[in-house]
């Protein structure tokens, strides 16, 4: 009979794997759609793909990666504010479209009015982020009171930083909603890519400076840190130097492999533990602040 912790465990693993078939999903609406085109027509970006029929992926599977990296618990406290607030900004990414449609489509664009599509959909997200943002809060005050020795202050800074980008979000939404719909989309896409840059870029640092960790994982990590640093700035000197359209599609394609890639190698690393629980940055592991 499996203990209550492996069932903690399967979880866990078919979480991370959900992630990873999300990404596959989504190329392959991508390519499924290329192959309707021209071998010469792509759009822009793959957020631009929301003008095509590759729109209910993008968006379903956008917003499915963010659930799972908010519901899913870092290996350090770092780490896990940083998925928590990538994953806050994934909705946003997908509900909130490029202003760019792309000349690129298999069938013609057919589009509603895109600032009610907007205000509907972020403000049903707005709607259930603050009740579960007020319980997040609820539960630090309860674990502060009933094990005071288990809480720490990465809980108040999670929720902190949670707040400070769900609350930011919110605002802008309320008090400038065209400059929202026309730049809000940008703003998440950036700050999600970087927090997902920091998660491997931490991963890296925390193999290589601990002792008896296999060298050729810790290589892994740092491979994959450095290219996700080097390969978009070749990319946009690239574009700069010689011009380049499709410069956003390649740096976009090349940090999503590279994540899968990483959340692969890492799935693998963790499939019994869950966690890096050989290597505690604390004295005892403790639960996600979201």
């Amino acid at each position: 009979m499996t203990e209550p912790a492996g069932y903690s465990i399967k979880t866990y693993r078919y979480l991370r794997m959900a992630m990873v078939a999300m990404i596959v999903m989504l190329a392959a609406a991508v390519l499924i759609e290329w192959s309707k085109t021209s071998p010469h027509c792509l759009q822009t970006s793959i957020s631009a793909y929301y003008y095509t029929p590759v729109r209910a992926i993008f968006v379903g599977g956008l917003i499915t990666i963010g659930v799972c990296m908010v519901v899913l618990k870092g290996n350090t406290e770092t780490e896990d504010i940083l998925l928590n607030v990538a994953g806050i900004l994934a909705p946003g990414v997908a509900l909130v479209p490029t202003p760019g449609q792309g000349s690129c489509h298999s069938v013609p664009v057919v589009l509603g009015d895109a600032s009610a599509n907007v205000a509907n959909n972020m403000l049903a997200l707005f709607v259930v982020g603050v009740p579960c943002l007020l319980l997040t809060a609820y539960f630090i005050v309860r674990d502060r009171l009933r094990e005071p020795g288990a809480w720490t202050p990465a809980y108040v800074l999670g929720l902190g930083v949670a707040v400070l980008a769900f609350g930011g979000g919110l605002g802008w939404f309320l008090v400038d909603r065209s400059g929202f719909i026309g730049h809000a989309h940008y703003a998440a896409a950036i700050v999600m890519f970087l927090c997902i840059i920091a998660v491997v870029v931490v991963n890296a640092q925390q193999l290589r400076r601990k002792h008896g960790v296999p060298r050729s994982r810790a290589d892994r990590y740092s491979v994959i840190a450095v290219a996700m640093v080097v390969v978009p700035l070749l990319m946009v000197g690239w574009a700069k130097l010689f011009g380049w359209a499709h410069a956003v599609l390649g740096i976009e394609a090349a940090l999503i492999v590279l994540f899968a890639a990483f959340w692969i190698i890492q799935t693998a690393e963790l499939w019994s533990e869950g966690l890096r629980q050989e290597f505690p940055r604390s004295p005892q592991a403790t639960p996600s602040p979201l």
